[in-house]
């Protein structure tokens, strides 16, 4: 099932299966972390939201062997993990702020995101997918200065700033995508293919992310995680390709669809 969450022309939040067709996506009832119901009344779709609120947003990074090597760093033996904070989140089609702090290298990294659907510890990468609700398009927005120079030798400071993590544009639940290792991914800016490759290119599956992150930590429902980004990114272009304000950018995955978000100075 596709799920999108939605505000509503009275301001009410809820959640909404797409249909096929073009038709009008029906009303959903119920937790999505529990039992739900598709409603055969059509929702009243003002604006589409993020797909879900986070209880945590985990990231993996280097997670692609030829994206650590335009980076300059080492292929990771273990997975490389950092945080972004709930300000980050942004829905698709919603614009994301270039910050007065950071405004010079603004990068670009499209990302399969993966959402937790109960709680899980000490999880065994056999049963990793057993816990995930579903999965959905995700941009680890970078200020590359404040990551590498000035974050305190931290990248999450660089990667939190507002809107720095549009996800949408809905949730593909679980039954839809049986093998998340196996999904095309391509990330464009203003019409122009920058990253194209599979997951299938992790270094870390799915599975054994899931299985990093939980060891002696409690996944809660609601917990996103970022599983990285591929060769491409704006850093490794010669000459770096910094966002500007009005630049767009999409981020493709097969099966779940296309998260777009303009680029804007903030006022």
């Amino acid at each position: 099932m596709k799920i999108i969450r939605y505000q509503d022309s009275k301001g009410a939040l809820g959640y909404a299966a797409l249909q096929d067709g073009g038709r009008l996506p029906l009303r959903i009832t119920g937790d999505i972390y529990g039992q739900t119901a598709v409603t055969k009344d059509a929702a009243d779709v003002r604006q589409v939201l993020a797909p879900v609120v986070p209880a945590m947003i985990w990231c993996i990074g280097l997670n692609y062997r030829q994206h650590a090597i335009e980076a300059r760093m080492n292929i990771p033996q273990v997975p490389v993990v950092f945080a972004k904070g709930p300000n980050a989140v942004q829905g698709p089609d919603a614009p994301v702020v270039i910050p007065s702090a950071a405004p010079a290298e603004i990068d670009y990294e499209g990302e399969l995101v993966v959402v937790i659907g109960k709680s899980c510890k000490n999880v065994s990468r056999e049963r990793a997918l057993d816990y995930v609700l579903g999965y959905t398009c995700g941009n680890d927005v970078s200020a590359r200065d404040w990551q590498l120079k000035t974050g305190g030798s931290q990248w999450c400071r660089g990667k939190t700033f507002d809107t720095f993590a549009p996800i949408g544009p809905c949730l593909v639940t679980t039954d839809e995508i049986s093998d998340p290792g196996a999904l095309r991914l391509r990330t464009m800016v203003n019409g122009e293919t920058m990253q194209e490759t599979n997951t299938s290119d992790m270094i870390f599956d799915v599975p054994t992310v899931i299985e990093f992150l939980s060891k002696s930590t409690t996944l809660l429902p609601g917990t996103i995680i970022f599983t990285g980004t591929p060769f491409g990114v704006g850093m490794g272009q010669n000459p770096p390709l910094w966002l500007k304000n009005g630049d767009v950018v999409q981020v493709e995955i097969e099966a779940i669809g296309t998260l777009t978000n303009r680029f804007v100075n903030e006022t």
